[in-house]
């Protein structure tokens, strides 16, 4: 998930919201999948099966294009950083903190990506500062946290802190994908090379840590929730994604941070029987008003 940057927003078509409560249902799902996988299989397992299908997904679909991976080095590398921040630790990060928080506390804490975005870009970039009204949204936003926290809580505490790693790692992939730009890769071309690479990152690390051989074979359940959490919320999502981009501009798509929350919860009471305490609904109407101070567009409607 990007963070937001000073673009202009045109107009939403209705096709394009459409598919942003498409992409907001498939990625606040993944609260729900991965709250129902990790019950059986361990985190890393749940992550390398869910970006090693992905990438599979779009692999075929890059295939059925016939659209080329680039050759230069140089394309390699900056993808290889931004299979690591968008993908490998942040989801690392969040499955973890699944073993002890609920999925729509998770999915509250993953929507301030863009504000931890706008923080990495003041202070790695040289033309996107803060100024009065993102510092407020900020403000807003990180106050939102501090309500969610409450008291320290033991393993909870360490799991929204793992969150919140995830959410920061989100926002310097945000910042580090300018980099791509020189590359011109294509959406699907992009994507398809940051969750192979992911995928062969953490392979290793995976089969060292947990020993997936060892393990017992997961329920149905288990099964067809990392199934519908690779296939769905990932391979499909970034699909659909990429989608909204080409229709209605980046800074459009980033619409779908405020969707994904509310998504998330409802499933997760459907699925999980998880439900939402008030400290939780004040903390995600303070977050979600720091999103929408920093996105602007209510002012530059009002100007």
């Amino acid at each position: 998930m990007a963070q937001p940057g000073r673009m202009s927003s045109p107009p939403v078509p209705l096709k394009a919201w459409l598919m942003l409560g498409l992409l907001s249902l498939l990625w606040g799902g993944s609260f729900l999948f991965i709250g129902l996988a990790v019950r059986e299989v361990p985190p890393l397992t749940v992550v390398w099966i869910r970006i090693s299908i992905g990438a599979a997904a779009l692999g075929m679909a890059l295939w059925l294009t016939n659209e080329p991976l680039p050759r230069a080095q140089a394309a390699w590398r900056d993808m290889a950083v931004i299979a690591v921040l968008l993908c490998a630790l942040p989801f690392c990060l969040i499955v973890w903190a699944q073993t002890h928080i609920t999925a729509g506390l998770a999915s509250i804490l993953n929507a301030t990506t863009p504000l931890w975005g706008a923080v990495a870009a003041h202070f790695l970039t040289r033309d996107d500062n803060l100024t009065p009204m993102r510092a407020a949204a900020l403000g807003a936003g990180f106050l939102g946290v501090v309500v969610l926290m409450g008291w320290p809580q033991g393993a909870a505490t360490l799991a929204i802190l793992a969150c919140l790693g995830a959410a920061l790692s989100y926002g310097l992939a945000g910042v580090y994908a300018r980099r791509l730009r020189r590359h011109g890769l294509k959406p699907l071309v992009a994507a398809t090379m940051q969750l192979g690479l992911a995928a062969t990152i953490l392979l290793p690390v995976m089969l060292v840590v947990d020993r997936p051989w060892l393990l017992p074979v997961p329920s149905r359940t288990a099964a067809l929730s990392l199934l519908a959490l690779a296939l769905l919320s990932t391979g499909l999502a970034y699909l659909v994604y990429f989608r909204i981009v080409a229709l209605a501009g980046m800074s459009n798509a980033l619409l779908v941070t405020f969707l994904v929350p509310p998504s998330a919860i409802l499933l997760a009471w459907l699925g999980l029987g998880e439900a939402l305490m008030l400290r939780q609904l004040l903390g995600m109407l303070l977050i979600g008003g720091g999103l929408v101070l920093l996105d602007g567009r209510w002012r530059r409607r009002r100007s």
